[in-house]
């Protein structure tokens, strides 16, 4: 039989060709694929081999980004994860594990770092590292000037310039665009760090700022009005029931009377929906959530969040150690542990791990409280570090 001379296109032609979704252009069909919430894309992977490398692709993450489409997102760092952060997407109600944070002591304790997003990125800031088990002779923490910078488009983590100077358990905030961090503490810092500086992203920079008039740590930071505050937590230190407030326009610190009335004999936690309105959780007792009255600078109660039921155990159980974020205008109340009480043994008990998500709109009252998934893979406990991205 004579031979055409014309061959038809070989399996591996046929495969090179084979549209991301049959009867698209592959550019529709990408920007298609683009507008699923990054919750699902563990899904879209299994279709064919085709959308898992599309997925993979810079033509896709670099479309994601120049268009906006980060999704929204919660991240979440819980203990005994080695430094493996989770996020929830909330339009999917999933949760995936992020890829492993680099680091120059991977098996450490993470603590007393901060976490913010700014720019549609994710960034984990400083903190000290500490081995998991005590080791002899004692070895001191290891305090970090590291920024680590989460990619939500690329799904990648990357270095950022350091701090100019080392620190743990300070303030942190975004401010206009910027970071803003302030006080803390050092291992050779025993009344904490005046120092402050400030992050423009777009330019990869730190710069010094004034220091501030009172050194602070142990303090939280907090955006509101177009001003960084300063809010210290200690119990019983008369020079520290004031607040530090940094005006970015004018590039001065001043003193005002402290408007965070909680202390560190509470557990607490606060965060500022899109409204520049501030909501903490205080737990005395039980766990109560509060806003600001801008206006009047009180704070007041608007409901509490519900006691734990675990299977087979006849008490409500207040929880302990868990996180608070807010996305869009939801809060949420991440993990935490709680004591679960041996009902044989007199004063016993078991600490439980909890990786129960629950959340609710402030703006509707009485508050009405709703779970989402579990938290993925081993994440449950304590939260060491939680955050949100919002597109």
């Amino acid at each position: 039989m004579l031979s055409s001379g014309i061959s038809g296109p070989t399996v591996e032609e046929e495969f090179v060709h084979q549209a991301i979704i049959p009867g698209l252009p592959d550019d529709l069909a990408l920007r298609c694929l683009a507008k699923v919430s990054h919750g699902y894309h563990g899904l879209l992977e299994t279709v064919s081999k085709r959308w898992r490398d599309a997925i993979h692709s810079s033509d896709y993450s670099n479309l994601k980004a120049r268009e906006g489409w980060s999704g929204n997102w919660l991240f979440v760092l819980t203990e005994g994860t080695d430094v493996h952060w989770i996020a929830y997407d909330p339009e999917a109600d999933r949760w995936h594990p992020l890829p492993k944070l680099p680091s120059a002591n991977p098996s450490w304790h993470h603590y007393g770092f901060s976490c913010v997003s700014v720019n549609k990125m994710f960034l984990v800031i400083g903190g000290s590292y500490a081995p998991h088990d005590p080791v002899f002779p004692p070895q001191k923490p290891l305090v970090t000037n590291d920024v680590m910078q989460f990619d939500p488009f690329k799904k990648q983590w990357s270095r950022l310039a350091n701090m100019r100077t080392a620190r743990s358990h300070f303030a942190c905030s975004v401010v206009f665009g910027k970071v803003y961090v302030a006080g803390g503490r050092t291992s050779s810092c025993t009344r904490g760090l005046a120092l402050s500086e400030v992050y423009d992203p777009l330019n990869d920079r730190w710069e010094e700022l004034p220091p501030m008039p009172i050194p602070r740590m142990d303090c939280l930071g907090l955006s509101c009005k177009g001003c960084l505050h300063v809010l210290s937590d200690h119990l019983g230190f008369p020079d520290q029931n004031t607040s530090e407030v940094f005006n970015p326009v004018e590039g001065t610190w001043h003193t005002v009377e402290s408007i965070w009335p909680f202390s560190r004999a509470m557990q607490f936690a606060v965060t500022v929906v899109q409204d520049d309105q501030a909501y903490a959780i205080v737990d005395w007792g039980e766990s109560s959530i509060k806003t600001r009255d801008s206006n009047q600078g009180e704070w007041y109660n608007l409901g509490s969040v519900p006691s734990v039921v675990l299977p087979d155990h006849s008490r409500q159980l207040e929880a302990f150690g868990y996180g608070f974020a807010a996305v869009s205008h939801h809060l949420y109340v991440i993990g935490g542990k709680v004591l679960k009480w041996v009902e044989s043994g007199a004063g016993r008990f078991d600490i439980v791990k909890l990786d129960l998500v629950r959340f609710c709109d402030p703006r509707v009252l009485p508050l009405k409280w709703m779970e989402t998934r579990a938290m993925c893979g081993s994440a449950r406990g304590a939260i060491l570090g939680c955050a949100s991205l919002e597109e």
